[in-house]
C-alpha cells in the first residue's frame, strides 16, 4: 500500500532544517496520527505543535481565535452538524494556543450539544472526554487539553463509524480541517515563513475530501453547503503547492485562508 505523507507530519516528526527522508517508515510515525485510506493525516495536536516550533505568538492566536459568546446548538440536517462539530474542536485548539480557559469551556459544551445531535451513543461516547476538556481548561493544562481534544474528535469519529456512519465521520474531519485551515493562513500570513506556509501542501488530503464528497449518500448530498464545499475545494486546489516541493506564497496563503472562512461560515451559518 502506497501512503501519502502529509508535509504538516514530516514537519511535527523532523526537525525543521532537515531535509525530509525519501522513503517514510509509516510503522515509525507519532501514534497520535491517524491512517485514512492511502493518507496518513496528522491529528490537529500535530500541526499546532509544529507552530509552536515556529514561535507564533499568544497574543497572536488570540486575535485568531473566535470568541464563543453561548454553547453551540445544533441545527440543519447531519451532514452540516458534523461539519459543525469539527470545525468546533478544530476551535478548541486556537483557544489552547491562545490559553483562554473560558473559551475553552465553552467548547467543551458545545462538544457535547453537537455531538448529541449525531445520537445518544455518540453523545455517550465523548460525555466524559468533553468534561475533561473543561476541568484541563480550568486547571490551565493546556497539554492535556490538546490530548482531550484529540481523544474527542477521535472517539466521536471512531463512536458514528460503528454506528455505520463514516460518512459523518469524514464530515467531522472535514470541518476540522477547514476552520484549522483558516486559522493557520491567518497566523502564517501576518508573518509569512517558507516552513508555516508548508504547512498547508496537503494535496492528497484535499483531494481524498474531494473524493468523499462526491461519494456521499443523497440524503447527505443534497445539503446546500456540501455543495459549496465541493466548489469551493476545487477552488482552493490550484493554490496548495501541486508537486513536491512547491512553495506556497504569502498571497496563496491569504486566498486559500479566504476561501476556508468562507467554507467555514456557511458550515456555521443556518
Amino acid at each position: 500500500m502506497k501512503h501519502s505523507l502529509l508535509p504538516a507530519l514530516l514537519l511535527a516528526v523532523l526537525p525543521l532544517n532537515a531535509a525530509p527522508p525519501p522513503k517514510i517508515d509509516v510503522s515509525m510515525l507519532p501514534q497520535q496520527t491517524r491512517l485514512i485510506g492511502d493518507v496518513v493525516v496528522p491529528v490537529p495536536s500535530e500541526i499546532f505543535g509544529v507552530l509552536d516550533k515556529l514561535g507564533t505568538e499568544k497574543r497572536r492566536w488570540a486575535e485568531v481565535l473566535r470568541p464563543m459568546k453561548n454553547v453551540a446548538k445544533p441545527f440543519g440536517d447531519q451532514a452540516q452538524v458534523a461539519l459543525y462539530l469539527g470545525s468546533v474542536i478544530a476551535e478548541g485548539f486556537v483557544a489552547v494556543e491562545a490559553e483562554d480557559a473560558e473559551q475553552v469551556k465553552k467548547i467543551g459544551r458545545s462538544v457535547l450539544s453537537l455531538s448529541e445531535a449525531l445520537g445518544e451513543k455518540v453523545a455517550k461516547a465523548v460525555q466524559a472526554r468533553a468534561n475533561a476538556i473543561i476541568d484541563a481548561g480550568a486547571k490551565k493544562d493546556w497539554k492535556l487539553v490538546r490530548k482531550e481534544l484529540d481523544r474527542a474528535l477521535s472517539e466521536v469519529k471512531e463512536a458514528m463509524v460503528q454506528l455505520g456512519s463514516a460518512q459523518l465521520a469524514q464530515l467531522v474531519s472535514l470541518g476540522g480541517w477547514l476552520r484549522g485551515t483558516e486559522a493557520l493562513c491567518e497566523v502564517v500570513t501576518v508573518s509569512y515563513s517558507r516552513d508555516g506556509a508548508d504547512l498547508l501542501h496537503q494535496p492528497v488530503l484535499l483531494d481524498y475530501f474531494s473524493q468523499q464528497l462526491d461519494g456521499l449518500k443523497g440524503r447527505y448530498k443534497k445539503d446546500a453547503v456540501i455543495g459549496k464545499i465541493q466548489t469551493g475545494l476545487r477552488d482552493i486546489r490550484p493554490l496548495i503547492g501541486l508537486s513536491d516541493g512547491a512553495e506556497i506564497s504569502a498571497k496563496s496563503a491569504r486566498e486559500i485562508g479566504t476561501l476556508a472562512a468562507g467554507l467555514v461560515k456557511a458550515v456555521q451559518s443556518r
